[in-house]
């Protein structure tokens, strides 16, 4: 139905609800007073349910609609293991808080309807939130999840399941002949065949049996189940993928660029083997001639192929702890589509001309024919630049003066960066070695080096020139932004920082990236700054992909894209494929039109599977950090406070494992939390605990299930005392 129809016939219906004649109808009812005829009826019921989900009308239990006399929204239900919840509405950036008596049966992911309890309201003396919504779920629209991964427990008539996600706070109930012969500890995946009420326990079938809650990589398969991230290629994937030759075919050449006489490198970890960016450096008086080569994937991923429809639907690889998860399988993404050392391959090439100041002023984006040279490491590259190591000097002797002139570019491009306000978050990542079994034997922080900051410098360039090229060419394209934070977000977070001194520069509401540039800059080294940078970082919108181009606003880029992985990022081998068929003769009407028809949906999927793949990430690394202090329980360590709420504080070890200690087990004294200053303040003896603040604290306990770490106060034991264990934190 057409918009301004459908407008038209939910205004008739309205008119007719809030008549004071009118009575809670049903359907049909309301058909024979509108003389609609039976063949006409879901014409009828679609007009309903748009009101329905927009809050004007209401449906009782009974099937009968009013009109609402509350404010009723609809939104994205999210539990909690404490029995209430939050409902995310689209466009607003406060979630509604659910409390437990106001639920209703809704579980975690559901989209349901909510009806407003109470308002929050603006303290504009303080510039702070009095308050936030509340609400009360009064219809499930729809359930957003079927399948649940958890623990079986078996009772002697039935069995019950025990969710991962906390979010879920319900057991599901598992009738004995349903079970597929589970037993006490198995960890199972759990389709629901009934939701429950708010009186009744949901109940299912156990449609797969993962392993034992003891079997090792049962824990890491467990989170890629509960993620609904696929792992295995179907025959048809396979059978397409292996038509595909191993080499390069020299016939596949006509057309291209040959640049295999160019110096060419990757610089990648050292355990990676899917090289798809390889780089080439000159320069010619005061210019730059910057090559950045990227795998021509799209030349083998046919669109709308087998392969292609998959590599859409996984939209991402999946990095975790233990393993890869690729969006291609290996044969392409460690093989013909891998920049190999010596190897002839297909590429997609943006070469740039740089001028002193690092600004772009030229380039070329064309089809290639490469071949990379060395396969360096970024270990190997900082040892050249950094720590002058001899034996690697000697090794790669003939590179030496050339790595030197990329550090050398990759400078004056950051600084560029840098000057017009992009923010550089330098978060210290988790580097977690396990053992043969998967299990972690050692927890440190992985710092980046000159040569990530140099392959890294590289890409956000490349990136930004493909993104204006093809903006102004007002082709249709899929490019990453960023939009502005919330004003109100901003004024929380100056809140926040005023409390160690520092401010933020506001005008009309609105921040410059700059601003949190300079706040970063001046935090540099302060026992707040790993706090303050994160908490900066959850005051931002997240990036995402958009068929529009807004800018970037962390990179403070006019125009961003992807264009540099398209091993392993879908929106990167989309674009490819528009910017090649535009080199072919440019985009026809009828193309023009087919990509407009897409797009959309790829960069809406895009984004859904790119944070799924972060969420399973970081629980992968939440459960081997958990698994990893449960053989340390008892030992002390320093740490410092990373967030204080009205529950307790948490620390976070040099390690990069981040535990709580409990209010409750501040023994010592009642505290309180006051969170004007972000902090615990002892009631009689004044004691404070304060964010950034060092404490020694002991590994108390550990939740394998919930993933959390429980910490204790040590007081009055030296950091090197009994049990100290300062080796495993450095």
């Amino acid at each position: 139905m057409e918009e301004k129809l459908l407008q038209e016939r939910k205004n008739i219906i309205l008119d007719i609800l809030k008549s004071k004649e009118y009575r809670p109808m049903k359907i049909k009812e309301l058909a024979i007073l509108l003389n609609i005829s039976r063949e006409d009826r879901e014409e009828l019921r679609y007009v309903l349910e748009a009101l329905v989900y927009e809050g004007k009308v209401g449906v009782s239990k009974k099937g009968r609609y009013f009109i609402t006399s509350t404010e009723i929204v609809t939104g994205t239900f999210e539990g909690n293991r404490k029995g209430f919840g939050f409902v995310k509405v689209e466009g607003e950036e406060e979630d509604i808080f659910i409390p437990e008596r106001c639920v209703n049966g809704a579980m975690n992911r559901d989209m349901v309807q909510v009806a407003i309890l109470t308002e929050d309201k603006f303290d504009k003396e303080n510039s702070r939130f009095k308050r936030r919504k509340e609400g009360e779920v009064v219809r499930i629209v729809s359930h957003g999840t079927e399948e649940i991964v958890g623990i079986y427990q078996k009772s002697k008539n039935f069995g019950f399941v025990i969710p991962d996600d906390q979010k879920f706070n319900r057991d599901i109930f598992i009738p004995v002949e349903k079970s597929r012969g589970a037993v006490n500890g198995h960890k199972v995946v759990v389709k629901i065949t009934d939701f429950g009420s708010k009186s009744k326990h949901p109940e299912g079938v156990v449609k797969e049996i993962i392993g034992h809650v003891n079997d090792p990589g049962t824990d890491i398969i467990s989170i890629v189940k509960a993620y609904n991230i696929p792992t295995e290629f179907s025959d048809a994937v396979l059978n397409y993928v292996e038509r595909i030759e191993d080499e390069v075919n020299e016939k596949e050449y006509s057309g291209r660029l040959d640049l295999r006489s160019l110096r060419t490198v990757t610089i990648d970890g050292e355990e990676a083997k899917d090289l798809d960016d390889a780089i080439s450096l000159e320069k010619e008086g005061q210019f730059y001639h910057l090559g950045v080569h990227i795998a021509d994937v799209s030349h083998y991923v046919r669109e709308n192929s087998v392969l292609d429809k998959e590599a859409l639907k996984r939209g991402t690889s999946v990095y975790l702890v233990d393993r890869v998860i690729p969006m291609l399988p290996q044969k392409l993404s460690n093989g013909i589509c891998s920049l190999n050392q010596g190897c002839d391959r297909l590429a997609l090439s943006c070469i740039m001309d740089i001028d002193e100041k690092g600004k772009v002023i030229g380039h070329q984006i064309a089809e290639t024919v490469i071949r990379v040279d060395r396969r360096m490491t970024y270990t190997n590259v900082h040892k050249i630049l950094q720590k002058s190591d001899e034996a690697v000097m000697e090794e790669y002797k003939d590179f030496v003066d050339w790595f030197e002139l990329m550090q050398e570019l990759s400078a004056i491009l950051r600084q560029r960066r840098m000057s017009r306000g992009s923010i550089d978050f330098d978060f210290p990542e988790s580097k977690i070695s396990l053992d043969e079994k998967g299990v972690p034997v050692d927890i440190k922080p992985y710092e980046r080096n000159e040569a990530t900051k140099i392959i890294e410098d590289f890409m956000l360039i490349a990136n930004e020139t493909v993104a204006e090229d093809y903006f102004w060419q007002e082709i249709p394209f899929i490019y990453r932004t960023h939009i502005k934070p919330d004003s109100e977000k901003m004024r929380t977070l100056e809140l926040f920082i005023n409390n160690f001194g520092y401010g933020l520069k506001m005008s009309n509401d609105e921040i410059h990236p700059k601003e949190l540039q300079k706040l970063l800059k001046k935090i540099e080294g302060t026992p707040e700054e790993s706090l303050i940078s994160r908490i900066t970082l959850r005051s931002l919108k997240q990036a995402r992909y958009t068929t529009i181009s807004s800018g970037h606003f962390g990179l403070a880029a006019q125009y961003y894209c992807h264009f540099t992985s398209p091993i392993r990022r879908y929106p990167d081998l989309q674009i490819h494929r528009i910017i090649k068929e535009n080199l072919h003769g440019g985009m026809e009407q009828k193309r023009i039109k087919h990509y407009l028809s897409i797009l959309t949906e790829v960069a809406e999927h895009s984004s859904l599977t790119e944070r799924r793949a972060d969420d399973a990430e970081r629980d992968t690394e939440k459960l081997k950090k958990v698994q990893y202090m449960s053989k340390h329980i008892g030992e002390i360590y320093e740490g410092v406070v990373s967030g204080v709420t009205g529950y307790g504080m948490y620390i976070e070890l040099p390690n990069t494992v981040e535990g709580l200690i409990h209010i409750h087990s501040l023994l010592d004294d009642e505290y309180y939390y006051d969170e004007e200053k972000f902090e615990l303040v002892g009631a009689n003896f004044h004691k404070i605990f304060k964010l950034g603040q060092k404490l020694t604290v002991r590994v108390a306990d550990t939740d394998k299930i919930r993933r959390i770490i429980d910490f204790e106060l040590v007081e009055g034991e030296e950091e090197d005392g009994e049990g100290s264990s300062q080796d495993d934190s450095e």
